[in-house]
């Protein structure tokens, strides 16, 4: 019986063990989710401040410099609310559109940048301001923290709309 016992014991003692590391393993493949969207983007702009910096910019068009600290941010950010919907609703609703923000991110920067399409871009970005809405909506039924994560994310995407329409409109 004691033997028994054990096995059982060491049994749920080795599930523990995998749900911990399945816990951990998680955040991680938010991160590269995340990663991979910024990486897309990072590709497309890449030898592209010297395009930004000659284009016909309003007044409150920030240097080319602030958007990799902001990005960075934000991205983690993003990362961190997509994780806490999954540990909270599983694939559900609010993770499908935490997805589709994340892909319609991934787009935007070739759009904008590798190929010069402001006015698809602009296009790209309304709708990805409306996913985010939408995730901000959702993730407010499951977790809090995670809507409340993609707030500043929203307003930065709202002020990124505003300047890719002022660009698109300067330079066409």
């Amino acid at each position: 019986m004691e033997r028994k016992h054990s096995r059982v014991h060491q049994s749920a003692g080795r599930s523990e063990a995998a749900g911990d590391r399945r816990r951990w393993w998680a955040p991680l493949g938010f991160g590269a989710a995340v990663c991979c969207a910024a990486a897309i983007g990072g590709l497309a702009v890449r030898d592209s401040s010297t395009d930004y910096a000659g284009l016909e910019q309003p007044a409150w068009a920030p240097p080319a410099g602030v958007f990799g600290p902001v990005w960075t941010v934000l991205y983690a950010m993003i990362a961190v609310s997509g994780w806490l919907l999954w540990r909270r609703g599983g694939f559900g609703s609010a993770l499908w559109a935490w997805s589709t923000q994340l892909a319609l991110n991934a787009v935007w920067s070739p759009l904008f940048f590798g190929a010069g399409q402001y006015g698809l871009a602009f296009a790209d970005i309304i709708l990805l301001w409306s996913a985010i809405g939408g995730t901000v909506l959702l993730s407010s039924r499951i977790s809090r923290v995670a809507a409340i994560l993609l707030l500043p994310y929203w307003v930065w995407v709202s002020y990124a709309a505003l300047l890719n329409l002022a660009i698109w409109r300067l330079n066409a």
